[in-house]
């Protein structure tokens, strides 16, 4: 029998299907490991939370600078971050399927946990896409797809500073896409080849770091409030030495509790002054900061906060996955805080069939988009299944234009995704009613 927390993970990879959430990558060709394409819904899902995390530590500070680094980059970045040499999983091949673990996440390292043959000794295992940039495969047109976003803003540290002149401290900021060659992607979004990141260098002086620090605990706390995620659901665990990547000296991993387990969903590293300072030593280029406070020049302390994308959107599906009875009829609805909605109002007309009720309907459709982001018209099927499918999408409102609307003047029908009840409201008031 399957755990129900298992159960769950599988409504919920359901439903992302069956909505036009998430779709397995190359599906009409069996698929790819590790990789899933964002329909629709899950787009405009996984936008609303990028569009929150960057109005809240970018538009909203004067201290944060926005970029967008190249995927490619010289491998010489790669070298100097230790990336080549040291970006590496532990792996065991089993002897008799042939099939690949990470070591570390197995219970048995002498056992295939699939078929229970003998397993190999772990070897190293790096995780960069190796790939050549230009017409000729050679050592020195060797490149990778970056498996983080971070080196792109530790390398352009000279032009900001030579740009736009900020003073300590200041960050940059930065949404994109990284690449890993993980040994066993798995639970859905959760661990994936291909994924984006939410980034975060901030610069500050080597004595205002654990300062600095605390106001990024505070602020991630903030962002997961933003996006409805229930605090109860939030944990930190501070990482011991030993156990932090070689570049920290101080890590709080932010878990999540997703229907598979406490997780990783964020991270805060204080990076000291690692990644600069390797840079500078490789690259020949002075990587330091001129103080004119202190009339001293040094290299600035980093803080690092980290978040990835997917696994926001699922720690937002987790959550706002819900199981209820309405009249009667069990029902499955999405609990999105309508700040990330992918649908925000769904507009009806009682019956298609029906001139009038269609055309007062578009009207009052092309009346909200003009003022609400997130308005559909949806006129596809019998207004219970029409309700029954917005509450799988997570649509916080849906309008009903009926013949009261149109004989009586009477306003239109407003339904409440959370409880069902219905309030009638006229057209005057209604943009104000449903703005969110």
């Amino acid at each position: 029998m399957a755990k129900p927390e298992e159960t769950k993970m599988e409504k919920i990879i359901s439903l992302c299907k069956r909505r036009g959430f998430v779709f397995q990558g190359s599906e009409i060709y069996g698929g790819l490991a590790g990789t899933w394409d964002f329909a629709h819904y899950g787009l405009e899902l996984k936008n609303n939370i990028k569009q929150i995390w960057w109005k809240r530590f970018v538009k909203d500070r004067s201290d944060i600078y926005g970029v967008d680094a190249s995927i490619l980059m010289n491998q010489n970045v790669w070298k100097a971050s230790g990336h080549v040499a040291g970006f590496s999983d532990p792996l065991s091949e089993c002897k008799k399927c042939k099939h690949r673990f990470r070591t570390d996440q197995l219970e048995n390292t002498k056992k295939c946990p699939d078929c229970g043959g003998e397993l190999g000794e772990a070897r190293q295992f790096n995780m960069m896409f190796k790939t050549n940039a230009g017409p000729i495969e050679s050592d020195e047109s060797i490149t990778y797809l970056r498996p983080e976003t971070a080196q792109g803003m530790f390398v352009n540290f000279k032009n900001i500073i030579d740009s736009i002149h900020p003073s300590l401290p200041f960050g940059m900021a930065q949404i994109g896409k990284a690449f890993r060659n993980e040994i066993a992607p798995r639970d859905f979004v959760f661990r994936s080849r291909e994924f984006e990141q939410m980034e975060i260098e901030y610069f500050v002086k080597p004595s205002e770091w654990k300062q600095t620090f605390e106001s990024f605990v505070n602020e991630i706390h903030a962002f997961t409030n933003d996006i409805g995620l229930n605090k109860s659901h939030v944990h930190e665990l501070e990482i011991p030495d030993g156990d932090r990547a070689h570049y920290s000296k101080r890590t709080i991993d932010f878990e999540f509790d997703f229907p598979f387990g406490k997780k990783e969903l964020y991270g805060l590293a204080y990076r000291t002054d690692f990644d600069l300072k390797a840079h500078s030593e490789a690259s020949k280029v002075d990587l330091s900061y001129y103080d004119e406070e202190t009339k001293e020049r040094y290299i600035p302390h980093c803080i690092e906060p980290s978040f990835g994308v997917e696994r926001t959107v699922l720690a937002v599906l987790s959550d706002a996955y819900t199981e209820d009875e309405i009249d009667g009829e069990k029902r499955v609805y999405m609990k999105f805080s309508p700040k990330v909605a992918p649908v925000k109002v769904a507009v009806f007309p009682l019956l298609k069939n029906k001139p009038e009720l269609v055309k007062k309907a578009q009207e009052v459709y092309n009346m909200l988009r003009k003022d609400i982001s997130g308005v559909v018209f949806d006129d596809n099927g019998n207004i219970g299944k029409r309700y029954r499918r917005q509450d799988e999408i997570g649509t916080p409102y849906c309008v009903t234009i009926d013949f009261d609307t149109i004989e009586k003047n009477a306003g239109v029908t407003v339904r409440n995704r959370d409880t069902g009840k219905q309030e009638r409201v006229s057209i005057e008031e209604l943009t104000n009613y449903l703005k969110v």
